[in-house]
């Protein structure tokens, strides 16, 4: 007999099932047009409830999911909406942000949402702090219980909890595939109580017996949205031939345990550290895999399977950058392979304006002097500072990363890159200059370690000023 449905607890007074039923594919079946009939998607997702699956994860944008899922809270009220605000890269301003929750709060129909889960698109634009601390006043007032992020990756995870942000969970990709969130990612969770919610953890279903020494299916309509996303994951990691190797594996651990392909890569994602629950996806009226989904909790991966499962995943190629990179830079592992499903444009991060030396940013972005002259550009004097706030907390890291998120935006609107860089001068103390050294080989890579000046204030940064790093750059394109 199937045991009930584990449990993991995000913070106080919030649980989730750890298997958690997203209406995703909602969008996809609305693919054609033709919107589903809420009160009937509602009832045909009840028995999820009963057997013990009451946690629901949707969003803004998935066409009328957080609609059915509010028609079916309003029938079971022990179900738990998780929902997304995905907002167009940009400013957002505190109405902007306002109406988005109330947009969500109508369609669920509730006046206070359980978890709210915030998607940034770049982080050299720091619109995406203003979104986070508007959502983090609203929620001061009651109408957003907890606050989460969906593929935020490990340093912005960070900074963003030590500026003071109360995230309880991040929403990441997470498979036999895509194992980035294994290292710093899990680091992070763990230092700051952070449950992960993982998707994609069946790669759109292909992670199934149905695709076990199947031929390699063409990425074109004749898949689902979901489907021709993760045969992209699959083509990074080294291609079909190796993803059934995989499946083999997953295949062998399943006869051992009597179990589906499907239940051992969900179980395995399970298993990972840090992880509090794994999103399985459902399409209302049509199928929802049940049973199969209650048999996760009958079994656990011994010894033997996980390094069996280990031995085929040794032949993968590891998914280029961090979590959430196939949305911020190429390859863009989306259905398409590109953003044009997903946003219209790309605003500069900040505004300039022309003077008498050049192109310069607009003084409200709180730069000393950012100025590009013919095809020569000097910024000076960045901090870890955002609107009067000192983000990253008291970190020498989170502040370094922000600097330079500050760094990489300016440079942005001045029609230039990173790559542009030719020479950094950064302001620390000389307890801080390592930390901050490594941070600045990491991000600004085309520049040469003779480059870098370490140029501290007598008495150390803190006397006269309450960040730890301080970063000047010169850059010619």
């Amino acid at each position: 007999m199937n045991r009930a449905v584990d449990r993991a607890r995000l913070a106080s007074g919030l649980e989730t099932s750890r298997v958690l039923t997203g209406l995703w594919q909602v969008a996809d079946q609305e693919r054609a047009g033709a919107t589903l009939e809420t009160e009937r998607a509602a009832r045909a997702l009840e028995p999820v409830v009963d057997a013990g699956f009451t946690t629901f994860d949707v969003a803004d944008h998935y066409g009328s999911a957080e609609l059915i899922a509010g028609a079916l809270r309003k029938r079971r009220p022990e179900v738990r909406v998780f929902t997304k605000w995905v907002p167009e890269p940009g400013v957002s301003s505190r109405g902007d942000v306002e109406a988005a929750v109330r947009l969500s709060l109508d369609r669920i129909g509730t006046d206070r949402l359980d978890v709210l889960q915030f998607h940034a698109w770049s982080y050299p634009d720091p619109g995406w702090l203003d979104c986070l601390f508007h959502l983090l006043e609203i929620r001061s007032e009651g109408r957003i219980g907890h606050l989460g992020v969906t593929n935020f990756d490990a340093v912005h995870l960070d900074l963003a909890l030590r500026s003071g942000i109360p995230l309880v969970s991040n929403q990441v990709c997470y498979s036999l595939v895509d194992r980035r969130p294994a290292g710093a990612m899990t680091e992070v969770c763990r230092t700051h109580g952070v449950g992960l919610l993982a998707y994609g953890s069946l790669s759109g279903g292909l992670l199934s017996d149905r695709w076990l020494g199947a031929a390699e299916p063409p990425i074109d309509e004749s898949l689902t949205w979901s489907q021709m996303k993760y045969r992209r994951f699959i083509d990074q990691a080294g291609g079909w031939d190796r993803f059934q190797a995989v499946l083999r594996a997953a295949r062998r651990v399943a006869d051992r345990c009597g179990v589906s392909i499907a239940n051992v890569a969900v179980r395995y994602v399970l298993e990972q550290p840090a992880v509090a629950g794994v999103i399985v996806g459902a399409r209302p009226g049509e199928r929802s895999h049940l049973e199969d989904n209650l048999r996760l909790f009958d079994f656990t991966l011994d010894e033997q399977s996980r390094a069996e499962l280990a031995g085929a995943q040794a032949t993968l190629d590891p998914i280029p950058g961090d979590c959430g990179d196939e949305y911020r830079r190429p390859p863009y592992l989306t259905a398409s392979g590109d953003l044009h499903h997903h946003v219209t444009h790309f605003p500069a991060p900040y505004a300039v304006r022309d003077t008498e030396r050049g192109v310069e940013l607009d003084p409200e972005a709180g730069f000393p002097e950012a100025v590009r002259t013919g095809n020569e550009i000097r910024i000076s004097g960045v901090t870890p500072t955002h609107r009067g706030r000192l983000i990253g907390g008291n970190d020498v890291r989170a502040q370094t990363h922000f600097a330079l998120d500050r760094v990489e935006g300016a440079l942005q609107s001045l029609d230039a890159e990173t790559t542009d860089v030719t020479k950094v001068t950064a302001r620390s103390r000389e307890e801080d200059w390592p930390v901050v050294k490594a941070v600045l080989l990491k991000r600004l890579a085309s520049v040469g370690p003779d480059s870098r000046v370490l140029d501290h204030y007598p008495g150390g940064l803190r006397a006269v000023t309450r960040h730890r790093v301080e970063v000047d750059v010169e850059a010619r394109t």
